[in-house]
């Protein structure tokens, strides 16, 4: 980009005083009475017929997940209902206490219900829209109305810092500027016209204009994006997926297992009338339950959900807004991550970055400064002014104003006269030396992909707003402008190229500023030239687009509908995608990638469909979250094969009595205990630590590969000791040694997934030996477990049984050990990453 104005899409120019009042609130739009050539605009009974045809900017659309749909997705599950059931049928038998594991269904359904309506809520809110009111014209006096209460055809009035509020078309024009970059991604401001559309959500910047509502409502750009943006999407989860996977094969088994189990434990007990008629057919109902409960991993759910809470409450500290729990998993899969420029890598703020003197000529600093000291100027004048906050403006005498259509203004001070504005407008047509280095000058900067402009002084005096300008300007400074990039944007993105991530930058701006930047902040290395795509160029066919997408990093003049385009191509291609952005024009993209990321300081629609929002707006925060992803996915593998284990061996159980017809090994109250010491308390203490090992793909098959075979082998002992203790001591005593046994066997599992060991974790499988040891000493507790004291001989058989079992479960793991060994290694935190640059 060469300067302010080689760029028709946005010719913003320099700045000085306005042609007319910014604001629009003085002469002209905005002073309380109708412009003559805007006409009187509509009459009341037009604006009420306009009304009853709907025709108004009113929108009623809301996300498409009631609460009454969401209530319903959570309590109505296959898995809630069976165990629902197994609840009712316990409670039936008045054996309250095998009825425990009920509870694991209310708390499982109350966290997805919030997380889901917390998100319900946020999508609700959503509006691109966020001005209170609006300027209209009306039987020939301005009026201030409600948003909703545009409707098509009304004569709008709009002014510097105004929002637009429906798309709508210039009639009267005043230097208008427009900051359409939370629509289009284009950071500078578009010049507008008379017949040119200004879009709804857009903002004035500067200027004034008279236009008329061209599209209301639901028509509307802001409003198409934000209906795409409400629709209700869920997070895909490789860990909630594998879960359900799992669910889904036992859902097969589990009917027909329960009501076999229950026929066997009929028969055991006489048959289905003996048991009627002396009420033993509670005890059948009894032990098929705890069949039941066993082979379902109900514990698993719980604590993903559990631990994703966890997460997002570590992140919160961060400063990171986790909407959706599963989000935290996501980015520690994620291979490709989109960056948009505007707000991720740059702050979206224009700073003065370099002051080139071309001549030494007296007062030219002030003067500068002097026109940049318009209170209501734009961007640029406001970056001029920040970086000249130590210099003194001249003294002006008299001025020229800046007109959009000229692209410069003018001042005299005591020094002489000076000309601020676009260097090909003020050089046009010059090949003398001054003016050949100068442009030399521009060329240099402008291949940064910064914005110059040329402050000259003029020898004849302050030249007027009709006449040409005079030939002989002379070039004295030069005002190098860009995007203030973010201090932290680089280190960040090293990060990311060391751990393998690919990083994108897709932006509405101009290919070659979009390029620039993406070079300065090292994208592909530092002193690494990046080259940029202007998407303009991308085909529409998908599998054309995803070939493009594949060979270019740096894209520029991206629409919103393009950038979630990209977005489907790298997915099409096996990629987990994240997305960065602050823009309305960055929501669908958003929506659509695997991991959106709102900046804080983006447009409410972005933060709304973003699954994680960094509060502070710091880039240098991503690296937490991949942390944070990093250890839920890890962590809960660990933890994973303690549920897997027990799934399978309560199926292979359930089975083998089935086929013996012996009563079931537990009582559900057994199946509570051993899990509550064996899975649930160790799997919440092992799935907190800080865990950096890479994601690799595979999780349910890494996991399955150790659980099934540990729950074979549990399975098998829990049977050999049980077999054996009945027929000597009896079905009570033989359950509860078969307890005992399933505790010592699956303590050995902990520590197998506790591994490495240190002090914490040996600490905590010797309390969780040491609990169920108390449960048997306890008398109460006893009691209710339906435990019993066993005797020497049971305690021989119990150590064996446990022996054997810690034996057999070793060997398993060191044999699968090699084919585990796949897993990455772990590498440095991104905190020691990041602090020891």
């Amino acid at each position: 980009m060469s300067s302010l104005a080689d760029d028709d899409t946005s010719a913003t120019g320099p700045v000085g005083p306005a042609d007319a009042p910014p604001s629009g609130r003085g002469t002209g739009p905005g002073d309380g009475t109708a412009p003559h050539d805007a006409g009187p605009g509509l009459s009341a009974q037009e604006v009420a017929a306009r009304v009853r045809a709907g025709q108004t900017n009113r929108t009623t659309r809301s996300t498409s997940r009631s609460l009454t749909a969401i209530l319903r997705s959570n309590v109505f599950t296959l898995f809630n209902l069976i165990l629902a059931v197994a609840v009712t049928l316990v409670l039936l038998t008045g054996r309250w206490p095998d009825a425990v594991f009920g509870f694991v269904v209310v708390i499982n359904a109350a966290i997805g219900i919030v997380t889901e309506y917390r998100a319900k809520r946020t999508l609700d809110r959503l509006s691109i829209l966020t001005a209170p009111s609006a300027r209209v014209v009306r039987d020939g006096a301005e009026q201030q109305v409600a948003l909703d209460d545009v409707v098509q055809g009304d004569v709008l009035l709009v002014g510097t810092g105004d929002q637009v509020p429906a798309d709508a078309q210039v009639l009267e024009v005043t230097g208008l500027e427009v900051d359409e970059s939370m629509l289009t991604g284009e950071s500078r401001p578009v010049h507008k016209a008379v017949g040119d559309e200004v879009l709804s959500g857009s903002t004035v910047v500067a200027g004034a204009a008279v236009c008329r509502v061209v599209r209301v409502g639901e028509e509307g750009y802001a409003q198409r994006i934000t209906s795409e943006a409400k629709k209700f999407s869920v997070v895909r989860s490789e860990l909630r997926e594998g879960v359900n996977k799992i669910l889904k094969v036992v859902s097969f088994g589990i009917v027909p297992i329960s009501l076999l189990l229950f026929w066997s434990q009929l028969n055991y007990t006489g048959g289905v009338r003996a048991s009627i008629a002396d009420g033993t057919w509670r005890d059948g109902v009894v032990a098929a339950v705890a069949g039941v409960v066993g082979m379902i991993p109900e514990g698993l759910v719980l604590l993903t959900s559990l631990n994703f809470a966890i997460a997002a409450t570590l992140l919160a500290r961060q400063k990171v807004l986790v909407q959706e729990l599963p989000a935290v998993e996501i980015l520690a899969r994620v291979d490709v991550l989109c960056l948009d420029k505007t707000g991720t890598l740059t702050d979206g703020h224009v700073a003065l970055t370099a002051l080139r003197p071309l001549a030494p000529v007296e007062g030219a600093r002030e003067a500068l400064a002097a026109l940049a000291a318009d209170p209501d100027g734009n961007a640029t004048s406001r970056a001029l002014a920040e970086g000249l906050a130590d210099t003194p403006p001249a003294a002006v005498t008299r001025s020229v104003p800046f007109s959009s259509a000229r692209k410069w203004s003018a001042v005299l001070t005591g020094a002489g006269a000076f000309v601020l504005g676009a260097p090909e407008i003020l050089l046009a047509g010059r090949t003398d030396g001054p003016a050949t280095t100068a442009l030399a000058e521009v060329g240099e900067a402008a291949g940064t992909g910064a914005r110059v402009v040329l402050l000259a002084h003029a020898p004849r005096g302050l030249p007027t707003a009709e006449a040409p300008l005079p030939p002989d300007l002379a070039p004295a400074l030069l005002a190098v402008l860009g995007e203030r990039v973010r201090p932290d944007a680089a280190q960040t993105l090293e990060y990311f190229r060391r751990q393998g991530t690919r990083a994108k930058v897709i932006s509405g701006d101009n290919p070659a500023t979009v390029a620039a930047i993406a070079t300065s902040v090292g994208l592909h290395g530092e002193g690494v030239r990046v080259e940029g795509f202007d998407a303009r160029e991308l085909p529409t066919d998908p599998d054309e687009l995803a070939v493009v997408v594949a060979a270019h990093d740096v894209y520029g003049r991206v629409t919103p509908e393009q950038k979630r385009a990209i977005v489907h191509a790298l997915q099409s291609r096996g990629h987990v995608v994240g997305m960065t952005g602050d823009g309305v024009n960055d929501a669908l993209a958003l929506k659509d990638a695997d991991l959106g990321i709102a900046m804080g300081n983006g447009a409410p629609a972005t933060k709304a469909v973003a699954r994680v929002v960094l509060v502070d707006g710091r880039f240098a925060t991503l690296p937490g979250v991949l942390g944070q992803g990093r250890r839920v996915m890890a962590n809960m593998e660990r933890v994973a094969s303690l549920f897997l284990a027990k799934t399978t061996y309560a199926a292979i159980l359930a089975v083998s009595v089935v086929l013996l017809v012996w009563p079931y090994p537990f009582l559900p109250r057994h199946m509570t205990l051993a899990g509550s010491l064996t899975i649930g308390i160790p799997a919440f203490f092992l799935a907190l630590p800080p865990n950096d090992r890479r994601y690799l793909a595979g999780f349910l098959r890494r996991v399955l590969s150790f659980a099934v075979p540990a729950g074979v082998v549990i399975g098998a002992v829990i049977l050999a000791v049980y077999g054996y203790l009945r027929p000597l001591v009896g079905t009570d005593d033989a359950r509860s040694a078969a307890t005992l046994v399933l505790v010592g066997v699956s303590l050995w599992i902990v520590g197998i997934q506790a591994r490495p060991l240190n002090g914490w974790k040996v600490a905590l499988v010797a309390a969780l030996a040491a609990c169920a040891g108390l449960a048997v000493a306890i008398p109460w507790v006893r009691d209710f477990f339906a435990l019993q004291v066993p005797t020497a001989q049971e305690a021989v058989v119990i150590t064996v049984g446990v022996l054997v079992g810690w034996v057999a479960i070793e060997a398993v793991y060191r044999l699968l050990t090699p084919r585990l060994a796949g897993r990455p290694a772990p590498v440095r935190s991104a905190a020691d990453i990041l602090t020891s640059r």
